[in-house]
């Protein structure tokens, strides 16, 4: 089983990909933890070029294409084995991103988003969940984190409003599988949500 997590920085989903890894893993079950970009050695270069603040000049669709390039080699160098050997795969983020952040963000075409993303990562995953928080707490968070921002998490709040829209309206389109979850709750309280539809999947 594919299980992605989604959301704007700081919404918390990488905590819960870890807090459902954990608790996969206490029950017996194989799994696998990515992130994207990443999760290759190829992957892991072109993330740091996607992520360097130094790149600024780097267009819409260039962007787009580069994590497209480093999703299919993630997909085919390690999500597809891992499935074949039974293994639950949690990503920190998947192709979802690229609609919310490219396509909503962007304003890349979606259609043609739909159409690569179909190409680099032909899995839909079983579920997505979308922790959501608001774009003034996301930035509360990362100041009390006082980490330096890479080049998406510089972007503004204008931009991230709308990858924070696109997000919502992937999951008024896709109810049953892209999971709206308030992300302002407890950590434990949303992990406990999600567990309960994980559970439910696997038959514990």
């Amino acid at each position: 089983m594919l299980v992605s997590f989604e959301g704007i920085d700081k919404s918390g989903k990488s905590t819960q990909s870890e807090m459902l890894i954990k608790r996969l893993e206490t029950k017996g079950y194989a799994t696998l933890s990515l992130r994207e970009p990443g999760g290759t050695r190829i992957s892991e270069k072109i993330r740091s070029i996607l992520l360097d603040k130094a790149n600024n000049e780097m267009l819409p669709m260039t962007e787009f294409l580069l994590y497209s390039a480093s999703r299919f080699q993630l997909f085919n160098e390690i999500i597809v084995p891992a499935l074949k050997s039974e293994k639950i795969v949690v990503c920190d983020r998947y192709y979802d991103s690229s609609v919310a952040y490219q396509g909503y963000g962007r304003e890349i075409n979606l259609d043609l988003i739909n159409a690569i993303n179909k190409l680099t990562a032909p899995l839909k995953p079983e579920f997505s969940f979308f922790i959501d928080i608001e774009i003034s707490e996301s930035n509360r968070r990362s100041a009390l984190m006082n980490q330096g921002k890479d080049r998406l998490e510089s972007q503004g709040d204008i931009f991230l409003d709308k990858v924070r829209r696109g997000y919502l309206t992937i999951s008024a389109n896709e109810p049953e599988r892209f999971i709206h979850i308030d992300g302002k709750e407890k950590p434990e309280v949303i992990a406990e949500k999600i567990w309960e539809t994980v559970a439910k999947k696997i038959g514990i």
